[in-house]
């Protein structure tokens, strides 16, 4: 943990973001690195929020008669030009806590998110004004297992049981996955890109800690897997692939392959997206939708991105005239937008109004210098070992059982050659169920086969239904008392 960081972060009521004096980090003082990618996917995320924070809650037909096009104050929150709303400040609380803590510490990151929702830390007003019921419950459950905790340790003071060592928190056994089994709404992906952008050097964890961060506030497999794969997605946008390759529909399934998922097949709904049901050129017409609900919010984000020919300024403005939940819809086509296309990408107009933008740059310059410190001191850092290349340019993929309860999972094992100057390892091959629930081998690689259906495994099945629609309570930060609801299917 880095105290010098910890002293610039700790909360402080009444302190707003542009107000904190964060320096830049130690490499992109010295111009040693080139953050554009990083900077580009933390503020295309705050810009989106930005520009749809006025008209969130409108539907499709309102913004047909008053399309969006600029950055613009007022309206449902009646906030300032370029102030943006929860999708950002929770961003911002990842962020800090990836940076203060240098690893991925759930503990820490639900009380930042707790100070958010309590105190307004890192809101753009001073307060929280906007909270999905989904978050709410699940920060509302922590309260409750801290206050426990507390008292199992004999803390009296709020301070002491939030900055509690990780390694108390650990020997507790504290549970911090506070989502609710049915909570799929768009609350986690919303915030996800700093985990994607300070894991970017290893895959394989950075895929895991983008669905372990999802469990903190959303339960449901459907939000748990969209961040998993829309992670994946961050990380090639990072690191240079074309946008064919990127929204190749079978790189999911080639990710598979190469153990990136681990053993946790991904959701059907995830996949169908992942295979581009977006790709629909009528949008809004064919279906395309901006809700709460995380599969249409990532269809929806998914779409623009596939449609917006080059510009950034094209697709977040395409993602919010969906209507609905624009802010947030926004902030998602935000977060891999920018980190494709770079920051320099985003229009100078509305990074010029955007609120406390110095404070997102420094954080993306300290996020890429200490996953790089992360990746350095990790033992799995270089264990991914995979040019990308390696992965996009596959030909002739094995069809895998990357869906859930469609697949059997084949392992052989192959004798090693002792004798051999390269010896050969134990390897797993995918295979496809048939009607009959006989497996039927897509390449036979040994006589010696141990079958499992991942269908009768004992692992919980999940809910595939969508989840019921829920209240998201607005509070509008000019008039403290004065309370509005709408009713959708929450974030």
């Amino acid at each position: 943990m880095d105290t010098d960081l910890l002293s610039i972060f700790v909360r402080c009521d009444g302190v707003l973001p542009h107000e904190i004096q964060c320096p830049k980090s130690p490499q992109e003082k010295n111009n040693q690195i080139d953050v554009d990618k990083f900077k580009g996917s933390l503020l295309g995320l705050a810009v989106g929020d930005a520009l749809g924070a006025h008209v969130e809650f409108r539907p499709y037909s309102y913004l047909q008669d008053n399309p969006v096009s600029d950055l613009v104050g007022g309206g449902t929150w009646g906030l300032e030009a370029g102030k943006w709303t929860d999708d950002t400040s929770m961003a911002l609380c990842l962020t800090v806590s990836l940076i203060v803590r240098g690893d991925f510490d759930a503990y820490d990151q639900l009380v930042r998110y707790k100070w958010w929702h309590k105190f307004g830390y890192l809101s753009s007003t001073g307060q929280c004004f906007d909270i999905g019921s989904a978050t709410r419950a699940s920060l509302e459950t922590f309260y409750r297992r801290q206050l426990r905790l507390a008292e199992q340790l004999s803390i009296t003071t709020e301070d002491d049981i939030d900055n509690l060592p990780k390694n108390r928190v650990d020997e507790q056994k504290f549970n911090t996955e506070c989502g609710e089994s049915d909570g799929a709404g768009n609350g986690a992906l919303m915030r996800l890109a700093p985990v994607a952008l300070f894991f970017c050097r290893s895959v394989k964890e950075m895929i895991q800690f983008a669905g372990n961060s999802a469990l903190l506030t959303h339960g449901d497999k459907k939000a748990v897997d969209a961040c998993r794969y829309y992670a994946l997605l961050i990380y090639f946008a990072v690191n240079g692939c074309s946008k064919s390759e990127l929204l190749d529909q079978r790189l999911c399934e080639k990710a598979w392959n190469m153990g990136w998922f681990g053993k946790e097949p991904l959701h059907e709904d995830v996949v169908r997206v992942a295979e581009g049901s977006y790709k629909r050129r009528g949008g809004y017409e064919d279906g395309i939708r901006g809700k709460g609900y995380i599969i249409s919010a990532m269809e929806a984000a998914l779409w623009a991105f596939w449609s917006d020919e080059g510009s950034f300024e094209r697709g977040v403005l395409q993602a919010i005239n969906l209507g609905d939940d624009t802010d947030t819809t926004a902030a998602i086509y935000g977060q891999l937008a920018g980190a494709f296309y770079g920051a320099k990408a985003i229009p100078q107009k509305w990074l010029g109004q955007l609120y406390a933008r110095d404070f997102i740059e420094s954080l993306a310059g300290w996020l890429k210098y200490k996953g790089c410190m992360w990746s350095k001191n990790s033992s799995t850092s270089d264990r991914d070992g995979v040019n990308n290349q390696q992965l996009i340019q596959t030909s002739k993929p094995v069809r895998t059982g990357f869906m859930q309860k469609k697949a059997t999972i084949v392992k052989t094992a192959t004798k090693i050659n002792r004798s051999s100057a390269a010896s050969t390892c134990a390897r797993s091959t995918i295979m496809s169920k048939t009607k009959t629930d006989k497996p039927k081998p897509v390449e036979q690689r040994s006589s010696t086969v141990v079958t499992r259906s991942m269908a009768q495994s004992n692992k919980p099945v999940h809910r595939t239904s969508r989840p019921r629609s829920s209240t998201k309570q607005i509070i509008t930060p000019t008039t403290s008392n004065r309370k509005i609801r709408k009713t959708y299917n929450d974030g």
